[in-house]
C-alpha cells in the first residue's frame, strides 16, 4: 500500500493479485504461524482501519469463510498474548482492533500530550453516563435526571461522536431520542453495552441508606 501525491491511498495490487502471488498453503498458513499470508492480510486491514473491523467484513474482502477469519484472528490474539508486545488484538464494539497495552499508557500520554483532544468536562461525563444507562433518552429527560440544563453538553457529545440520534419519541412533541454510539464503546474498550458496570454497583444499598438516615437523625 502506498500514498499518491494527491494524498489518496493506492493498493499495491488487489486481493486476487495477493492470493495469486502466494501458494494456497502459505495463504492459509499453519497453526501458530504468524508469518502466513492470511495473517499478514488481516493485520494490514486492522492496522489501516481507524475503527474496529468485523470478521464478516474481513471475510468479504479476502473472499474466505468467516469461520476461517475468526480462527486466524484467534491465533493472532494468542501469538500477541504470548509475546511481550506493546499492543494486542481486542474484540471491541462488535469488531476487532489492534490496541496498545495498558503498560504503555505513560509513554503514549507523553508522546501525545500536545495532540490530545480536550477532555470532557464533569458535566459532559455526567450527561454521557445518564444516556449510557438510560438510553434511549431525550435532552429533556437528561436535564430532568441531572437537574440542570443539558442542551450544551448534549450538543458537545454529539459533535464528539459519543452520541447518535435513534429516532423520535412517539409521545407528545416527538422529541429526538439519543443513544450512545459505537465510538463510545470503542473509547471505553467495551464490546457491547452489556459490558457496562451494573448501575447498582454505584448506588448505596437500602441498608446503607437506612444507616445514613439514622445517623443524620441522631445528629439532630
Amino acid at each position: 500500500m502506498s500514498e499518491s501525491s494527491d494524498g489518496s491511498v493506492d493498493r499495491d495490487g488487489s486481493v486476487d493479485d495477493f492470493e495469486a502471488n502466494v501458494s494456497k498453503e502459505e495463504f492459509h498458513g499453519a497453526e501458530g504461524s504468524i508469518a502466513s499470508g492470511l495473517t499478514r492480510a488481516i493485520e494490514a486491514i486492522l492496522i489501516v482501519s481507524s475503527e474496529p473491523v468485523t470478521s464478516k467484513d474481513v471475510a468479504a474482502v479476502l473472499d474466505l469463510p468467516e469461520v476461517a477469519i475468526i480462527a486466524e484472528i484467534g491465533r493472532i490474539q494468542r501469538f500477541y498474548a504470548g509475546h511481550d508486545r506493546g499492543f494486542r488484538l481486542d474484540r471491541i464494539a462488535g469488531g476487532y482492533q489492534i490496541r496498545t497495552t495498558e503498560d504503555t499508557a505513560d509513554v503514549l500520554e507523553r508522546f501525545l500530550s500536545e495532540r490530545l483532544a480536550p477532555r470532557l468536562s464533569a458535566a459532559a461525563l455526567e450527561a454521557l453516563a445518564v444516556v449510557a444507562y438510560k438510553q434511549p433518552v431525550s435532552r429533556a429527560m437528561v436535564t430532568a435526571i441531572r437537574g440542570v440544563n443539558s442542551d450544551g453538553v448534549m450538543k458537545l457529545l454529539l459533535s464528539r461522536g459519543y452520541l447518535q440520534v435513534a429516532g423520535r419519541d412517539r409521545g407528545p412533541g416527538q422529541a429526538m431520542m439519543y443513544v450512545t454510539s459505537p465510538l463510545f464503546l470503542e473509547r471505553l474498550g467495551l464490546d457491547s453495552l452489556a459490558d457496562l458496570e451494573p448501575l447498582s454497583d454505584f448506588v448505596p444499598s437500602a441498608e446503607v441508606l437506612e444507616a445514613i438516615e439514622a445517623s443524620l437523625k441522631d445528629e439532630e
